[in-house]
C-alpha cells in the first residue's frame, strides 16, 4: 500500500470540507482492498447534528458505488487557518463504521499531519471489543 499516496489524497479531500462554525477542516481517503480510493471530507450545518465526518463521508460515497471490502484509511485535520496539522485520528462514529466494513485487526488507519508524518494503527487498535456484523449473525 502506498501510504504516501492515500495521505496525499486525504489532505486534497480537505480543501473541500465545509467547517463554518468550527473552522476544523477533515480529509479522508478510503482504500478498498481491490484498490478503488474513496475521498470524502467533514460537512458541517447551522443545526449541527445532521453533519457528518470526513471518514463517514468517504464510506457513504464507497458504498453507494457498490464497494464494500475496505483494507485502509487515511485521517487528515486541523483548523483550516492552521499553518501545521496536528493528528487527528478519527471519532467513535466512524470508528464503528469502519468496522462494519472490514477485519478491525487487519484494517490500517493513517493517522497523518503531512505525507511524511504519520502513525498508523489498526481499527482493533482504536476501538476494542467492538459491536460489529458478526455479533449478529
Amino acid at each position: 500500500m502506498d501510504y504516501k499516496l492515500l495521505i496525499k489524497k486525504a489532505l486534497a479531500a480537505r480543501k473541500a470540507a465545509y467547517a463554518p462554525y468550527s473552522n476544523f477542516t477533515v480529509g479522508a481517503a478510503l482504500l478498498t482492498k481491490d484498490g478503488q480510493i474513496f475521498t470524502g471530507c467533514n460537512v458541517e450545518s447551522a443545526t449541527f447534528t445532521p453533519g457528518t465526518c470526513a471518514e463517514r463521508t468517504a464510506i457513504f460515497t464507497a458504498v453507494a458505488q457498490g464497494a464494500r471490502d475496505f483494507e485502509a484509511v487515511a485521517v487528515v485535520g486541523g483548523k483550516a487557518d492552521a499553518d501545521k496539522l496536528d493528528y487527528c485520528a478519527p471519532c467513535g462514529v466512524c470508528r464503528q463504521m469502519l468496522a462494519e466494513f472490514c477485519l478491525p485487526a487487519e484494517f490500517a488507519i493513517l493517522i497523518a499531519k503531512s505525507e511524511s508524518e504519520y502513525i498508523v494503527k489498526s481499527l482493533a487498535e482504536l476501538l476494542p471489543m467492538s459491536f460489529g456484523p458478526e455479533k449478529l449473525r
